[in-house]
């Protein structure tokens, strides 16, 4: 009779056992340790997209590094804070088209890759936004 409690208990057990490893996994993608933030980069380009989405905003560029050695164009993915933070300190969903030019100050992926978190975007008409307490200040301008 004993093995038939246990057996009882053990879809809840596995079910908690999800959960916890669920928890830790959305913890983990909070990380911002991917990004170098003390080698912050000036890029300069065209928008080729603008993803105003949940859990994170996302802007694709197509542009050139203003600091690096290699002056070829790349196909960058800068990564903003979540709708929400953005719309506290002014962003607007359609303030960012495809085809726009913008300077952004990005913290670069450690690894090298055309990827970044956004510091502080300038755009075409001059004005300029940051990406909200959690990601910190720009260092350059």
């Amino acid at each position: 009779m004993r093995f038939f409690g246990w057996a009882r208990r053990a879809p809840a057990l596995v079910f908690v056992a999800l959960g916890l490893s669920a928890a830790s996994a959305a913890w983990a993608h909070h990380s911002f340790a991917m990004y170098d933030n003390e080698h912050q980069i000036k890029i300069k380009g065209k928008v080729t997209d603008f993803q105003w989405t949940n859990p994170h905003v996302y802007i694709e560029l197509d542009g050139v590094d203003q600091y690096g050695e290699n002056k070829d164009v790349k196909s960058w993915v800068i990564e903003c804070a979540n709708p929400g933070i953005l719309d506290r300190i002014g962003w607007k969903f359609n303030m960012i088209h495809k085809g726009d030019e913008i300077t952004a100050i990005v913290a670069p992926l450690r690894s090298g890759e055309p990827g970044a978190l956004l510091k502080l975007v300038t755009l075409a008409d001059g004005k300029q936004f940051g990406n909200g307490a959690p990601a910190g200040p720009a260092l350059i301008q």
